[in-house]
């Protein structure tokens, strides 16, 4: 994407003034927990189907980088890179195909329109400029449309905060990698700003699997710049606009039939998201109004004595209507429309939609939740999805939850074409899904021991393939499974964590899904003792995998982390990544790495 490309989608977002703005909240307890993702800003007590939430403070405990770790970290996720540092990463969520899983950043939607089957990079998502991560698990389609099948990541940037400050951190570590960054940030009655820029440069390990012999070493190169600011207009109306820009240069090696070898290839991506916002409320503020206009965009190029040439640029622009009305106590109504745009090359499709969603509380105890909503595909009509939810608090202690949700997926613009490797298949059809799940949260009275469990069941019907002949819909994909979690706080400084996940992915014919472990889970013990030292230690586990035709083996990984505050505002961080030593793979003949080590500073000001 060149300079112009980006000045383009500036202005444009620029010279809008509606938009849709999700302010989070979120503190201790799920009747606190806000999930803004799902559109009627819905507690975790109160939303009745299976969320995963990262904050900015877990992602800062565990010294995630990438988003991609920290997406990881959830129950019931997966994730898969060819090679770190900036490798592909895909995430699936309970066993669907990454390409089924939208990915929304600040309320736009930023699924790569370029990509054959429309999957998100997480690779290249810095985690320095995130405030949290919600994680939306089964079909999401009455709530986001199209591609929200597996479900949904939606990803919120940081807000300014009160008052005049910012950050500045550098980190150095293991294979020359140099990550730095700062930001600046004010809000006051009249208004707010935030701009923020994070790099990082490392000399990287081979993608190919040193294992096997591959010695050149792959280096990657990225810069992230995010930028907010925002007005008041007296009352509660509020006009901000949001930039979060990206450029990375990535080194690959090449594939032959035996796997992965040492090879010539860059790979240089630029990718923008933005929206402008206007938020504000009518009839004394019993309607919310929310409106969005968002673009983005992605150019990717592949060049090098071993690369396949290639190069694709692609953008989304789409407009957004959010009303609520709070009815009474017990009755809330969302409604909307929306219009989305995607441009791949000279190709183009469109969607517009309409969505409604009812929560209806006839006790404080009780909250039911149904939506509806109509998708009108400019090439492949109409699709209606639907979504009930059920969530009952006997005890302020037990949540008992379940939900039932339909999913769809329009063909994307590279699977109609063929993306000129083969023909054009004129009969296919939009992939559809539909799940449950059922489970319940449980808390102790005085708030050290949480725990809860979720069962699934996933159908994914006419589930679109590459074949030699072409792109084509297949029989039915099923999984099922069961997630559970757990945290123990033995006091004030001391705490323990786990979670697990057991998935059951087929294909029709009842072969396992490729890449999807039956089994995973991650257990965390964190130490925040009185004084300036803190620290957590991670152990995540991985099962074994089904890859094409080989194997991938299970995996247990161990990082340590540990902050050190010299003052209130200058603090000491480091982490050791893998301090096993573990050799492991996450995709067959790609290498991860060794033992590695990583020093920084911060200051707050």
């Amino acid at each position: 994407m060149s300079l112009n490309k980006f000045l383009r989608g500036t202005a444009l977002i620029s010279s809008l003034s509606i938009s849709l703005t999700a302010i989070p909240a979120y503190a201790g307890d799920l009747d606190e927990i806000i999930v803004t993702g799902s559109r009627l800003n819905q507690t975790a007590a109160e939303i009745g189907t299976s969320v995963s939430i990262i904050t900015s403070d877990d992602i800062k405990e565990l010294g995630f980088d990438f988003a991609v770790d920290a997406v990881a970290s959830a129950p019931g996720v997966t994730v898969n890179a060819n090679g770190a540092f900036g490798g592909q990463a895909s995430v699936r969520i309970r066993g669907a195909a990454s390409e089924q899983t939208l990915v929304i950043i600040d309320g736009v939607p930023v699924n790569d329109p370029t990509s054959l089957g429309g999957g998100f990079n997480f690779a290249h998502v810095d985690t320095e400029n995130l405030d949290r991560i919600e994680i939306l698990k089964g079909p999401q389609s009455t709530l986001w449309g199209t591609d929200a099948i597996g479900g949904v990541v939606s990803i919120t940037t940081k807000r300014p905060d009160e008052g005049f400050g910012g950050t500045a951190f550098l980190e150095y570590g293991s294979f020359d990698t140099l990550r730095g960054g700062a930001s600046v940030e004010n809000a006051n009655e009249i208004g707010d700003f935030r701009l923020a820029i994070a790099t990082t440069n490392s000399d990287g390990i081979s993608k190919a699997d040193e294992n096997n012999g591959n010695t050149e070493d792959d280096a990657y190169d990225a810069i992230t710049i995010s930028a907010k600011g925002g007005v008041n207009f007296g009352d509660d109306a509020h006009l901000s606009a949001n930039i979060l820009w990206a450029d990375a240069e990535t080194e690959f090696d090449s594939f032959s039939f035996s796997g992965a070898v040492d090879g010539d290839a860059l790979s240089e991506t630029e990718e923008l998201s933005a929206n402008v916002s206007l938020t504000g409320s009518l009839f004394d503020g019993r309607l919310d109004n929310l409106l969005l206009i968002g673009y983005s965009d992605i150019s990717r190029e592949n060049s090098g004595a071993d690369a396949f040439p290639f190069a694709a640029d692609g953008d989304r622009e789409i407009f957004r209507y959010q009303g609520t009305l709070n009815i009474n106590n017990q009755n809330t109504l969302a409604f909307g429309a929306e219009s989305e745009e995607t441009r791949s090359g000279d190709d183009k499709t469109s969607i517009d939609g309409l969505f409604a969603l009812y929560e209806f509380k006839p006790f404080e105890e009780l909250t039911l939740t149904g939506g509806l909503r109509y998708d009108d595909h400019n090439q492949f009509g109409d699709t209606t999805t639907g979504r009930i939810a059920i969530a009952y608090n006997p005890i302020d202690q037990l949540t008992l939850r379940g939900s039932w949700g339909e999913g769809f997926k329009a063909p994307t613009i590279g699977q109609q074409t063929g993306g000129g490797f083969v023909p054009a298949n004129p009969d296919l059809q939009p992939e559809t899904s539909h799940a449950f799940d059922v489970g319940m949260d449980w808390r102790s009275l005085d708030g050290r021991i949480e725990a809860g469990v979720s069962v699934f069941d996933q159908d994914i019907e006419d589930q679109i393939v590459f074949t030699s002949t072409g792109y084509m819909n297949v029989s039915e994909v099923e999984t099922s499974g069961i997630e559970i979690y757990g945290s123990y706080e033995a006091n004030d400084w001391l705490k323990l964590s786990m979670n697990y996940a057991y998935i059951d992915a087929q294909d029709g014919s009842g072969n396992p899904l490729r890449r999807v472990p039956e089994n995973s889970g991650d257990v965390t013990l964190s130490l925040d003792p009185e004084g300036p030292l803190s620290g957590a230690i991670l152990l995540r586990y991985n099962g074994e995998e089904q890859d094409g035709a080989n194997i991938v083996e299970d995996w247990t990984r161990i990082d340590v982390t540990g902050q050190y505050d010299i003052t209130d505002n200058i603090e000491l961080f480091g982490r050791i990544e893998n301090l096993a030593d573990k050799e492991y793979q996450q995709i067959f003949s790609y290498g991860t790495p060794d033992r590695s080590v990583y020093l920084g500073a911060r200051v707050n000001y």
